[in-house]
């Protein structure tokens, strides 16, 4: 189950964070505790220098040739903070009445002087983890323009601790819900009117949902997705649309703030969180890096101002009953209200010292158990691995048997055999044996359990059968033989080659014979991406020409556009020692993602008094499905003219035309492919690059198809919980961003020299302005030429 590391957080923390204090919020059940790094003093002293500069100059225009006032060095009375061993162990949290983005020079100057000042000494104490105020978009047209001087103090931020962790506090939805009055000490009041064009009572009643994700996306591309540089997400009090939720999800969350504002009160009294809530909460904690739960003004630590009194550990033993979601929408009471409430309610909330934290533990011990691609991807989520290359390369017996785990993939090869049986003798079709038996031959065997499936659908069909095992791995092949001995029965003909230079069963009189069923498993992330087309290609002279099945009898790619920061980061990570990172397609559990096609969006209420207005409860909603196309499909056997056009070529006869266009006679271009696939965006984003599925039909015969599927929106129907392939990501060097309405338009190539398949792509992002099509950008050229699968 997942663990909760549960932070508490105090806007306004009355006491420095001692060890004594942080041995009191263990006690009390808390992970850890956040610690302001200057005192109320330093605010003081910082509000004095402003208006004593603002005193000296007077009323009058700002004189730009006047130098800015200067704050000195901290002092003891300044900040509470010590290098200490619990320094570590503290979240330090930054002023939040400076204003970085301010549009007046004088109160941004402040503004970067303290955070320089707060950043290095957290640096010098030990402090790892420092939550930032995030930019305020609310104070007008130009201060939402000030977003970039904001990133730009945040990039020097980073460079003054190496170790720093910096995670920016920005609300998950519009950002006019995070509007409050100010503090009478917060330095944004003090910005002079002359820099203000826009009011704020304009600004705040624009309802944009992706607001506050278009700063973070600014902040942390001027930071080049600094791995360092983390999210602090605050839930609001009712969730916004799923896409914008999704989206925050695939960002790098460290912490998921929840202000005591966020909570609702069931009929017993209790706190509790609204279904939306818990379910946003349950996907993020299945994160491979979980975030942080911040519990934010939710009440001081218990017994903080008692020494003498010993809290035990809160359990938050709740009852299903008094944790029940609180789907009736009801809302946190009045003081008016509060003070009406039954005095056993009141008894029953002052019995839990923290009831906040008692139900963020219930929730914790009530996770739904993981699914079955869960437990079996477990640490491989969002983890890059190259592609296999296994016509080149021997695979180990442990990659083998990490497929051999699935407990789908099996089941459908064994239904798709045992059914292609039972139409043969149905339909009275002639074998390539001497004694009837329909010929099967399991080409790449591997360790061999397709042939176990195969003789186990024989005898499941009541069809008799001859089974040949091919395979070119030495290694696999001792174990083949073995199982032959031990498990077979010597049932199975053993055969040590590379399946395209077998030449078929080989009979009493010398000769070769024919192959009735051909099964294999070559299929990559991509269908083809393992060379499955031209394995097949190169065995099919074994296949019976008239009756002659393979199983897979086609398969087909698809991809869709993806918005993966957190993967981007790796690999900008890796840039530096792999210069060739962004031209490699990887195999990766993709798990903190966003779709950027979907096939259905909803941007909610068009204005924030709709949303304050709305008497509708809290729903949950559906997650939205990724708009997934097809970029090409291979069929088995392939047309024998084909084929022979191949043979044709392959030598560099006359007759068989100028080469290939890449290289090599062109005797494997006809499994080169392209394709053009145009996806809708509802909602603005960033491409960071394509990702990749494919689904095939085993056999498909008169019982129907047997069909297996990585494809998101179908994998559920055809092969649910199927583990063995993970999708494919094709990364983009340089990310698009995605405007509202905006079409990506993905160029996809399958390209060969008769001696390699590697792929290329391209996305380019159009809008559509005045009925013209405008190219908003296009990513560059990427080629897997250089580490493509070796043929």
């Amino acid at each position: 189950m997942p663990m909760f590391y549960v932070a508490h957080h105090e806007t306004k923390r009355p006491l420095p964070v001692t060890e004594q204090v942080l041995q009191q919020a263990r006690d009390c059940g808390y992970d850890m505790l956040t610690a302001p790094i200057t005192t109320p003093h330093f605010h003081a002293s910082v509000l004095t220098l402003l208006t004593a500069y603002s005193q000296a100059h007077g009323e009058g225009p700002p004189n730009d040739d006047l130098p800015l006032p200067l704050i000195p060095a901290l002092r003891p009375v300044d900040t509470p903070l010590t290098p200490s061993d619990s320094a570590a162990q503290t979240v330090a949290v930054t002023s939040p009445w400076i204003d970085l983005a301010s549009p007046d020079p004088l109160i941004a100057h402040l503004s970067r002087q303290v955070f320089n000042l707060e950043i290095a000494y957290a640096a010098f104490c030990g402090v790892i983890n420092v939550v930032v105020q995030g930019p305020r978009l609310y104070n007008g047209a130009k201060s939402s323009g000030g977003v970039s001087q904001y990133a730009r103090a945040i990039k020097e931020a980073l460079s003054l601790g190496g170790y720093l962790q910096l995670h920016i506090t920005t609300p998950m939805g519009d950002v006019s819900e995070s509007v409050i009055e100010e503090d009478m000490g917060n330095l944004a009041r003090f910005a002079r009117d002359e820099y203000n064009h826009t009011s704020r009572s304009q600004q705040i009643t624009r309802l944009d949902l992706f607001a506050s994700w278009d700063a973070w996306n600014l902040i942390r591309s001027v930071c080049r997705y600094n791995q360092r540089l983390c999210v602090s997400l605050t839930l609001p009090r009712r969730l916004p649309p799923i896409a914008v939720q999704s989206r925050w999800y695939s960002e790098p969350l460290r912490f998921i703030c929840i202000p005591s504002s966020s909570f609702l009160v069931n009929a017993r009294g209790s706190f509790v969180l609204s279904k939306p809530h818990q379910l946003y909460i349950s996907r993020c904690m299945r994160l491979r890096t979980a975030p942080w739960i911040m519990l934010v003004d939710v009440g001081p630590i218990p017994g903080i101002n008692d020494p003498d009194l010993i809290m035990q550990y809160s359990s938050g033993h709740l009852s299903p009953g008094v944790a029940a979601d609180a789907s009736s929408g009801s809302r946190s009471p009045t003081p008016a209200e509060s003070a009406q409430m039954p005095r056993n309610q009141s008894r029953k909330s002052k019995a839990d010292p923290t009831p906040h934290l008692s139900y963020i533990r219930y929730l914790q011990r009530n996770q739904p158990p993981k699914t079955t691609i869960e437990r079996f991807g477990g640490g491989f989520q969002d983890y890059l691995q190259a592609p296999l290359q296994p016509l080149t390369d021997n695979l180990e017996s442990i990659t083998y048997e990490v497929f051999e785990k699935d407990p789908v993939k099996y089941d459908w090869y064994e239904r798709a055999i045992a059914q292609a049986l039972r139409d043969w003798t149905e339909q009275e079709k002639s074998t390539s044996s001497a004694n009837g038996a329909v010929v099967i031959a399991v080409v790449g065997s591997g360790r061999g359990p397709l042939v176990t499936r195969a003789i186990q659908a024989s005898q499941d069909a009541g069809v008799q059968v001859e089974v040949y095992a091919v395979e070119k791995n030495p290694n696999a092949y001792v174990l083949l033989q073995r199982h032959n001995e031990e498990d077979w029965g010597g049932l199975v003909t053993v055969v040590k080659t590379d399946m395209r230079a077998w030449k078929g069963p080989l009979l009493p009189d010398g000769t070769h014979g024919r192959v009735d069923i051909l099964v294999s498993e070559l299929l990559g992330s991509f269908a083809d991406n393992e060379l499955s087309p031209e394995c097949l290609d190169g065995v099919q002279h074994v296949l019976n020409p008239e009756h002659g099945i393979s199983i897979p009898t086609s398969y087909t790619a698809h991809l869709t556009p993806i918005s993966a920061p957190r993967i981007h980061a790796d690999l900008v990570n890796r840039s530096s020692s792999d210069s060739h990172v962004f031209d490699t397609p990887f195999v990766v559990m993709l798990q903190q993602i966003d779709y950027l096609s979907t096939q259905e969006f909803d941007y909610g209420p068009s204005d924030t008094s709709a949303v304050a207005s709305s008497k509708q409860q809290p729903k949950v909603e559906a997650p939205l499905l990724p708009d997934v196309q097809i970029a090409w499909a291979f069929k088995h056997p392939c047309h024998p003219s084909v084929l022979a056009q191949s043979n044709l070529r392959r030598g560099g006869s006359a007759s068989g035309g100028g080469g290939g266009a890449t290289g090599g006679d062109g005797a494997n271009e006809h499994n080169v492919r392209f394709s053009s696939t145009i996806f809708q965006c509802a909602g603005r984003g960033v491409c960071h690059g394509i990702a990749g599925f494919f689904e095939t039909v085993l056999y498909a015969g008169a019982e129907g198809s047997v069909e297996l599927s990585t494809n998101p929106v179908t994998m559920e129907e055809k092969s649910k919980d199927m583990i063995s392939w993970f999708p494919i990501l094709f990364p983009l060097k340089t990310p698009i961003y995605v405007p509202e309405h905006a079409e990506l338009e993905i160029s996809m190539w399958r390209q060969t020299d008769d001696r390699k398949v590697w792929y290329e792509w391209m996305v380019e992002a159009f809008l559509t302005l005045s009925g013209s099509r405008v190219r908003l950008g296009a990513s560059e050229l990427h080629s897997s030429r250089m580490n493509g699968c070796l043929m």
